[in-house]
């Protein structure tokens, strides 16, 4: 099973378009700055686009509004 799910992440973000743009944004900070916001060992993805998900699941990333 895929983890975070969709519908864990549909909770904290409405937009499943709106999720992917969030998601992308993070995943590339990562890339390029290095910067995690949880310790490397609590992720449970390798990818940073994984590791993006699970940040917007654990609720350190919220929609602009």
């Amino acid at each position: 099973m895929i983890y975070p799910s969709i519908d864990a992440l549909l909770q904290k973000i409405d937009s499943k378009y709106l999720l992917v743009n969030i998601a992308s944004k993070r995943a590339k900070e990562m890339d390029e700055n290095g910067y995690f916001q949880m310790k490397e060992n609590e992720y449970k993805s390798a990818k940073s686009l994984g590791r993006a998900l699970e940040e917007i699941n654990n609720g350190l990333i919220h929609e602009k509004k």
